[in-house]
Protein backbone atom coordinates (compact mmCIF):
# COMPACT_ATOMS: atom_id res chain seq x y z
CA UNK A 1 0.00 0.00 0.00
CA UNK A 2 1.52 3.38 -1.02
CA UNK A 3 1.04 6.69 1.02
CA UNK A 4 -0.91 8.40 -1.22
CA UNK A 5 -4.08 5.16 -0.89
CA UNK A 6 -3.15 4.95 2.79
CA UNK A 7 -4.53 7.58 3.90
CA UNK A 8 -7.19 8.13 1.87
CA UNK A 9 -10.00 6.60 4.30
CA UNK A 10 -9.99 5.42 7.64
CA UNK A 11 -12.78 3.52 8.88
CA UNK A 12 -11.60 3.30 12.48
CA UNK A 13 -11.16 7.31 12.37
CA UNK A 14 -13.09 9.07 15.14
CA UNK A 15 -13.17 12.35 14.03
CA UNK A 16 -11.28 16.32 15.29
CA UNK A 17 -9.19 15.61 18.47
CA UNK A 18 -10.59 17.43 21.57
CA UNK A 19 -9.42 17.15 24.87
CA UNK A 20 -11.03 16.96 28.09
CA UNK A 21 -10.93 20.96 28.44
CA UNK A 22 -12.80 21.11 25.27
CA UNK A 23 -10.00 22.65 23.13
CA UNK A 24 -9.83 21.13 19.78
CA UNK A 25 -6.05 19.92 18.40
CA UNK A 26 -5.50 21.67 15.24
CA UNK A 27 -1.68 22.55 15.30
CA UNK A 28 1.41 20.24 15.32
CA UNK A 29 4.75 20.48 15.73
CA UNK A 30 7.19 17.56 14.66
CA UNK A 31 10.55 17.11 15.87
CA UNK A 32 12.76 15.46 13.03
CA UNK A 33 15.65 15.68 14.75
CA UNK A 34 17.61 16.54 18.15
CA UNK A 35 20.62 17.39 16.45
CA UNK A 36 21.99 21.05 15.90
CA UNK A 37 24.25 23.18 14.31
CA UNK A 38 24.71 25.23 17.25
CA UNK A 39 24.82 24.91 20.71
CA UNK A 40 22.77 27.72 22.36
CA UNK A 41 23.15 28.41 25.82
CA UNK A 42 19.75 28.71 27.31
CA UNK A 43 18.75 25.03 25.17
CA UNK A 44 21.45 22.62 25.49
CA UNK A 45 24.92 21.60 26.83
CA UNK A 46 27.55 22.43 25.16
CA UNK A 47 28.48 18.64 25.11
CA UNK A 48 24.82 17.46 24.19
CA UNK A 49 24.17 13.94 23.85
CA UNK A 50 22.21 13.47 20.43
CA UNK A 51 20.43 10.20 19.97
CA UNK A 52 21.87 7.50 17.97
CA UNK A 53 20.43 7.72 14.17
CA UNK A 54 18.72 4.27 15.08
CA UNK A 55 16.08 5.87 17.23
CA UNK A 56 14.40 8.31 15.16
CA UNK A 57 11.20 7.58 13.01
CA UNK A 58 12.43 7.35 9.62
CA UNK A 59 11.30 9.92 6.88
CA UNK A 60 8.85 7.32 5.75
CA UNK A 61 7.15 7.24 9.44
CA UNK A 62 7.34 11.00 10.18
CA UNK A 63 5.41 11.52 7.06
CA UNK A 64 2.53 8.09 7.95
CA UNK A 65 2.49 9.93 11.52
CA UNK A 66 1.60 13.64 10.03
CA UNK A 67 -0.94 12.37 7.72
CA UNK A 68 -2.79 10.37 10.40
CA UNK A 69 -3.08 13.70 12.28
CA UNK A 70 -4.02 15.94 9.71
CA UNK A 71 -7.19 13.16 9.27
CA UNK A 72 -7.48 13.98 12.62
CA UNK A 73 -7.98 17.87 12.05
CA UNK A 74 -4.94 19.00 12.20
CA UNK A 75 -4.50 22.34 9.82
CA UNK A 76 -1.19 23.43 10.89
CA UNK A 77 2.06 21.47 10.82
CA UNK A 78 5.30 22.98 11.87
CA UNK A 79 8.99 20.83 11.29
CA UNK A 80 11.09 21.57 14.05
CA UNK A 81 14.37 20.13 15.64
CA UNK A 82 17.34 20.66 16.97
CA UNK A 83 17.17 22.23 13.33
CA UNK A 84 15.42 20.56 11.03
CA UNK A 85 17.43 21.65 8.22
CA UNK A 86 19.96 19.31 9.40
CA UNK A 87 18.53 16.45 9.20
CA UNK A 88 19.92 14.12 5.71
CA UNK A 89 17.40 14.20 2.77
CA UNK A 90 14.77 16.45 5.03
CA UNK A 91 13.39 18.09 1.75
CA UNK A 92 12.09 14.56 0.06
CA UNK A 93 9.57 14.39 3.76
CA UNK A 94 8.41 18.26 2.85
CA UNK A 95 7.82 17.50 -0.91
CA UNK A 96 5.79 14.67 0.25
CA UNK A 97 3.74 16.58 2.98
CA UNK A 98 2.97 19.44 0.33
CA UNK A 99 0.28 16.66 -0.97
CA UNK A 100 -1.42 17.90 1.91
CA UNK A 101 -1.76 21.44 1.02
CA UNK A 102 -2.42 20.87 -2.44
CA UNK A 103 -5.34 18.80 -1.64
CA UNK A 104 -6.54 21.62 0.87
CA UNK A 105 -6.41 19.02 4.08
CA UNK A 106 -3.41 21.09 6.05
CA UNK A 107 -3.44 24.85 5.60
CA UNK A 108 -0.47 25.29 6.53
CA UNK A 109 3.09 23.68 6.27
CA UNK A 110 6.23 25.45 8.25
CA UNK A 111 9.32 25.57 9.84
CA UNK A 112 11.09 27.05 12.88
CA UNK A 113 15.19 27.23 11.93
CA UNK A 114 18.12 28.79 13.11
CA UNK A 115 18.59 30.23 9.40
CA UNK A 116 22.03 28.49 8.95
CA UNK A 117 20.64 26.05 6.38
CA UNK A 118 18.34 28.51 4.48
CA UNK A 119 20.14 30.19 1.72
CA UNK A 120 20.36 26.44 0.29
CA UNK A 121 17.34 25.36 1.00
CA UNK A 122 14.79 28.61 0.70
CA UNK A 123 14.42 28.24 -2.81
CA UNK A 124 12.97 24.64 -2.48
CA UNK A 125 11.12 25.33 0.51
CA UNK A 126 9.04 27.73 -1.29
CA UNK A 127 8.42 25.69 -4.01
CA UNK A 128 7.00 22.91 -1.93
CA UNK A 129 4.28 25.53 -0.51
CA UNK A 130 6.14 26.78 2.80
CA UNK A 131 4.98 30.64 3.02
CA UNK A 132 6.47 31.54 6.24
CA UNK A 133 9.27 30.34 8.18
CA UNK A 134 10.24 31.32 12.09
CA UNK A 135 13.95 32.05 12.47
CA UNK A 136 15.83 32.13 16.22
CA UNK A 137 17.52 34.99 15.98
CA UNK A 138 19.00 36.44 19.61
CA UNK A 139 20.92 39.34 18.71
CA UNK A 140 22.35 41.40 15.42
CA UNK A 141 25.54 41.67 17.17
CA UNK A 142 28.05 39.02 15.02
CA UNK A 143 30.35 39.24 18.50
CA UNK A 144 27.42 37.95 20.96
CA UNK A 145 25.92 35.66 18.50
CA UNK A 146 28.78 33.58 18.15
CA UNK A 147 28.83 32.95 22.34
CA UNK A 148 25.20 32.42 22.85
CA UNK A 149 25.32 30.30 19.87
CA UNK A 150 29.42 28.99 21.29
CA UNK A 151 29.84 28.34 17.45
CA UNK A 152 27.16 30.21 15.15
CA UNK A 153 28.20 32.43 12.03
CA UNK A 154 26.24 35.28 11.79
CA UNK A 155 27.11 36.28 8.25
CA UNK A 156 25.56 33.01 7.40
CA UNK A 157 22.59 33.59 9.11
CA UNK A 158 21.43 36.86 7.79
CA UNK A 159 22.60 35.66 4.06
CA UNK A 160 19.67 32.88 4.75
CA UNK A 161 17.48 35.29 6.01
CA UNK A 162 17.98 37.82 3.22
CA UNK A 163 17.78 34.74 0.54
CA UNK A 164 14.61 33.17 2.18
CA UNK A 165 12.63 36.71 1.34
CA UNK A 166 13.65 37.08 -1.93
CA UNK A 167 12.01 34.42 -2.76
CA UNK A 168 8.96 35.31 -1.04
CA UNK A 169 8.84 33.31 2.04
CA UNK A 170 7.66 35.58 4.92
CA UNK A 171 9.59 35.53 8.12
CA UNK A 172 9.34 35.89 11.79
CA UNK A 173 12.54 36.58 13.99
CA UNK A 174 11.94 34.35 17.37
CA UNK A 175 13.94 36.45 20.19
CA UNK A 176 14.44 34.88 23.53
CA UNK A 177 14.44 38.24 25.94
CA UNK A 178 17.61 37.41 28.02
CA UNK A 179 18.50 39.72 31.28
CA UNK A 180 21.85 40.91 30.87
CA UNK A 181 22.19 39.88 27.06
CA UNK A 182 19.84 41.25 24.71
CA UNK A 183 17.81 43.58 26.49
CA UNK A 184 19.67 46.70 25.22
CA UNK A 185 19.15 46.03 21.84
CA UNK A 186 16.06 44.66 21.59
CA UNK A 187 14.17 47.89 20.33
CA UNK A 188 16.81 48.12 17.54
CA UNK A 189 15.91 44.54 17.15
CA UNK A 190 12.43 45.29 16.43
CA UNK A 191 13.01 47.98 14.24
CA UNK A 192 15.44 46.37 11.76
CA UNK A 193 12.68 43.54 11.74
CA UNK A 194 10.20 45.60 10.76
CA UNK A 195 11.92 47.85 7.87
CA UNK A 196 12.69 44.15 7.02
CA UNK A 197 9.14 43.43 6.49
CA UNK A 198 9.64 40.40 9.20
CA UNK A 199 7.49 40.11 12.47
CA UNK A 200 8.99 39.60 15.88
CA UNK A 201 8.34 37.60 18.87
CA UNK A 202 9.95 37.67 22.31
CA UNK A 203 10.08 34.63 24.30
CA UNK A 204 10.50 34.32 27.58
CA UNK A 205 12.84 31.62 28.85
CA UNK A 206 11.83 28.22 29.32
CA UNK A 207 12.78 26.09 32.34
CA UNK A 208 13.42 22.70 30.52
CA UNK A 209 16.15 20.38 30.87
CA UNK A 210 19.79 20.79 32.17
CA UNK A 211 21.65 23.43 30.52
CA UNK A 212 25.16 24.79 31.53
CA UNK A 213 23.73 28.16 32.31
CA UNK A 214 21.92 29.44 35.61
CA UNK A 215 18.41 30.67 34.34
CA UNK A 216 17.71 33.10 36.63
CA UNK A 217 20.66 34.89 35.93
CA UNK A 218 19.15 35.91 32.69
CA UNK A 219 15.63 35.06 33.37
CA UNK A 220 13.91 38.60 31.90
CA UNK A 221 9.70 38.93 32.23
CA UNK A 222 8.45 40.39 29.56
CA UNK A 223 5.89 42.35 31.63
CA UNK A 224 9.12 44.32 32.45
CA UNK A 225 10.26 44.28 28.80
CA UNK A 226 7.41 45.61 27.75
CA UNK A 227 6.61 48.17 30.25
CA UNK A 228 10.45 49.26 29.17
CA UNK A 229 9.40 49.21 25.47
CA UNK A 230 6.65 51.93 26.04
CA UNK A 231 7.76 53.77 28.48
CA UNK A 232 11.58 54.38 28.06
CA UNK A 233 11.61 54.02 24.15
CA UNK A 234 8.35 55.47 23.15
CA UNK A 235 7.27 52.29 21.92
CA UNK A 236 3.32 52.65 20.84
CA UNK A 237 1.51 48.94 21.36
CA UNK A 238 -1.81 48.45 19.99
CA UNK A 239 -3.24 45.03 20.64
CA UNK A 240 -3.38 43.05 17.19
CA UNK A 241 -6.15 40.55 16.07
CA UNK A 242 -3.80 38.73 14.23
CA UNK A 243 -3.35 35.22 14.69
CA UNK A 244 -1.10 32.24 13.34
CA UNK A 245 -1.91 29.24 15.40
CA UNK A 246 0.67 29.44 18.13
CA UNK A 247 0.77 31.13 21.89
CA UNK A 248 1.82 34.63 20.82
CA UNK A 249 -0.08 37.46 21.42
CA UNK A 250 0.63 40.56 19.05
CA UNK A 251 0.81 44.33 19.05
CA UNK A 252 0.88 46.62 16.37
CA UNK A 253 3.64 49.36 16.82
CA UNK A 254 2.94 52.57 15.66
CA UNK A 255 6.25 54.00 14.53
CA UNK A 256 7.39 50.89 12.67
CA UNK A 257 4.12 49.71 11.23
CA UNK A 258 5.25 46.40 12.28
CA UNK A 259 4.30 43.65 14.36
CA UNK A 260 5.52 42.56 17.75
CA UNK A 261 4.47 38.90 19.38
CA UNK A 262 5.35 38.08 23.28
CA UNK A 263 4.58 34.44 24.27
CA UNK A 264 5.07 34.50 28.16
CA UNK A 265 4.91 31.14 29.81
CA UNK A 266 6.23 32.64 32.72
CA UNK A 267 4.41 35.67 33.28
CA UNK A 268 1.04 34.73 31.56
CA UNK A 269 -0.16 31.30 31.25
CA UNK A 270 -1.63 30.80 27.92
CA UNK A 271 -3.15 27.56 28.23
CA UNK A 272 -6.65 28.09 28.13
CA UNK A 273 -6.12 28.49 24.54
CA UNK A 274 -3.97 25.84 23.25
CA UNK A 275 -4.91 24.09 20.62
CA UNK A 276 -1.47 22.11 19.83
CA UNK A 277 0.36 18.99 20.84
CA UNK A 278 3.98 17.86 20.16
CA UNK A 279 5.94 15.03 18.57
CA UNK A 280 9.87 14.20 19.39
CA UNK A 281 11.75 12.58 17.10
CA UNK A 282 11.54 9.50 18.19
CA UNK A 283 7.78 9.41 18.15
CA UNK A 284 7.00 10.44 21.31
CA UNK A 285 3.68 12.49 21.45
CA UNK A 286 3.74 15.30 24.49
CA UNK A 287 0.56 16.70 25.11
CA UNK A 288 2.16 19.68 26.83
CA UNK A 289 5.73 21.28 26.73
CA UNK A 290 5.63 21.77 30.26
CA UNK A 291 4.60 18.38 31.89
CA UNK A 292 6.02 15.06 31.48
CA UNK A 293 3.19 12.76 30.63
CA UNK A 294 3.48 11.53 27.16
CA UNK A 295 2.57 8.99 24.75
CA UNK A 296 4.66 6.18 22.89
CA UNK A 297 3.36 6.44 19.03
CA UNK A 298 6.43 4.54 17.22
CA UNK A 299 5.57 1.32 19.20
CA UNK A 300 1.45 1.31 17.58
CA UNK A 301 3.39 3.18 13.99
CA UNK A 302 5.54 0.06 13.78
CA UNK A 303 3.33 -2.54 15.40
CA UNK A 304 1.09 -2.68 11.94
CA UNK A 305 0.69 -1.53 8.41
CA UNK A 306 -2.74 -0.51 9.40
CA UNK A 307 -3.42 2.65 11.44
CA UNK A 308 -5.76 1.30 14.06
CA UNK A 309 -3.58 1.05 16.68
CA UNK A 310 -1.87 4.55 15.91
CA UNK A 311 -5.15 6.10 16.09
CA UNK A 312 -6.39 4.63 19.31
CA UNK A 313 -3.01 5.74 20.96
CA UNK A 314 -3.77 9.11 19.73
CA UNK A 315 -7.00 9.29 20.90
CA UNK A 316 -5.79 8.15 24.39
CA UNK A 317 -3.43 10.36 24.49
CA UNK A 318 -5.61 13.62 23.73
CA UNK A 319 -8.07 12.33 26.56
CA UNK A 320 -4.97 12.87 28.70
CA UNK A 321 -3.84 16.28 28.03
CA UNK A 322 -3.43 18.77 30.96
CA UNK A 323 -4.99 22.15 31.38
CA UNK A 324 -1.76 23.53 31.17
CA UNK A 325 2.01 23.89 32.99
CA UNK A 326 3.49 24.71 35.68
CA UNK A 327 6.78 26.80 34.83
CA UNK A 328 8.32 28.63 37.40
CA UNK A 329 12.02 30.36 37.50
CA UNK A 330 13.53 31.90 40.36
CA UNK A 331 15.70 32.12 43.37
CA UNK A 332 13.84 28.99 45.11
CA UNK A 333 12.95 27.30 42.07
CA UNK A 334 16.01 26.92 39.78
CA UNK A 335 15.51 23.26 38.25
CA UNK A 336 14.20 22.40 35.21
CA UNK A 337 10.13 21.73 35.30
CA UNK A 338 11.18 19.25 33.09
CA UNK A 339 14.50 17.51 32.26
CA UNK A 340 13.99 16.93 28.38
CA UNK A 341 15.40 20.01 26.87
CA UNK A 342 14.09 22.01 24.04
CA UNK A 343 15.94 20.33 21.53
CA UNK A 344 14.51 16.96 22.71
CA UNK A 345 11.02 17.67 22.78
CA UNK A 346 11.20 19.96 19.55
CA UNK A 347 11.33 23.92 19.75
Amino acid sequence: MNNASRFLTNPQLEGAMVDPFGREITYLRVSVTDRCDLRCVYCMSEHAQFLPRKDLLSLEELDRLCSAFIERGVKRLRLTGGEPLVRKNLMSLIRSLSRHLQSGALQELTLTTNGTQLAQYASELAACGIKRLNVSLDTLDAGKFHMITRRGDFAKVMHGIETALKTGISIKLNTVALRNFNEGEIPHMIEWAHSMGMDMTLIETMPLGEVDEDRTEHYLPLTVLRRQLEQRHGFSLAESSHRTGGPARYYNVAHTGGRLGFITPMTHNFCESCNRVRISCTGTLYMCLGQDDAADLRAPLRSSESDEALHAAIGEAIARKPKGHDFVIDRWNNQPAVMRTMSVTGG
